[in-house]
């Protein structure tokens, strides 16, 4: 079996008094897909800002390619793709813009161009590349962060329901695109309250209240 690139070995997270997550486990190898279900509060976002780096767990290890990870560290900048924040971008960038200095950041160099100009035409934006991200929809703004996310290198994906403010068909679309992700060896995690994106995963893991409560095996 594939080592696992994330590890989450019996993570719990506590805010004060309060225990958010509790002695979770959980392995995502390069190529696989892990999807996250349950209710709203039941954990999910707590558990990916702790595979993302973004918060350390009150107990137990949070490990990526075998070493904790940080945010902060450049390895985790280097090899880790998030979309978390529906804010994560630069108001005073045009689309086109944001996108080049993300993917110049990402050591593309002669390569982001052409990056740029797929991921604008994969994620209909090319007609929207010259404003500023507040003249999006809220479904182009989050179109946006999926862009971001995909035009730069990455072998772990961390996505808090990628799938929220985009129509039918763009979903599907998003489905499609992280299956061939994954069928090229990145490893995903992501949470997520819509079938077409569970569908794509290897394994779905369901919580309540910070516990896992029942887990399915399952993939295109």
């Amino acid at each position: 079996m594939t080592a696992p690139l994330l590890r989450l070995d019996r993570v719990s997270r506590s805010y004060g008094d309060r225990e958010v997550l509790r002695a979770v486990t959980l392995d995502v190898a390069p190529g696989e897909c892990v999807a996250l279900t349950g209710d709203n509060g039941s954990g999910k976002s707590t558990l990916l800002r702790l595979a993302s780096g973004r918060e350390r767990p009150t107990s137990g290890r949070a490990l990526f390619d075998g070493a904790p990870i940080d945010e902060n560290d450049p390895v985790t900048r280097a090899r880790v793709a998030t979309v978390m924040d529906p804010g994560a971008h630069y108001p005073d960038l045009t689309v086109r813009e944001h996108l080049m200095l993300v993917a110049l950041a990402h050591g593309l160099g002669d390569a982001a161009e052409s990056a740029v100009e797929a991921v604008l035409e994969e994620h209909h934006l090319a007609g929207h590349d010259r404003v500023l991200p507040t003249a999006l929809s809220s479904g182009q703004t989050q179109s946006l962060l999926l862009a971001a996310a995909f035009v730069r290198p990455h072998d772990l994906l961390v996505l808090d329901e990628p799938e929220q403010r985009l129509d039918g068909g763009a979903r599907r679309e998003l489905a499609h695109r992280l299956a061939a992700h994954r069928d090229r060896g990145t490893a995903i995690l992501l949470a997520t309250h819509h079938d077409v994106l569970a569908a794509v995963a290897d394994r779905v893991l369901t919580l309540d209240g910070g516990i896992p409560v029942a887990a399915e095996d399952g993939r295109w």
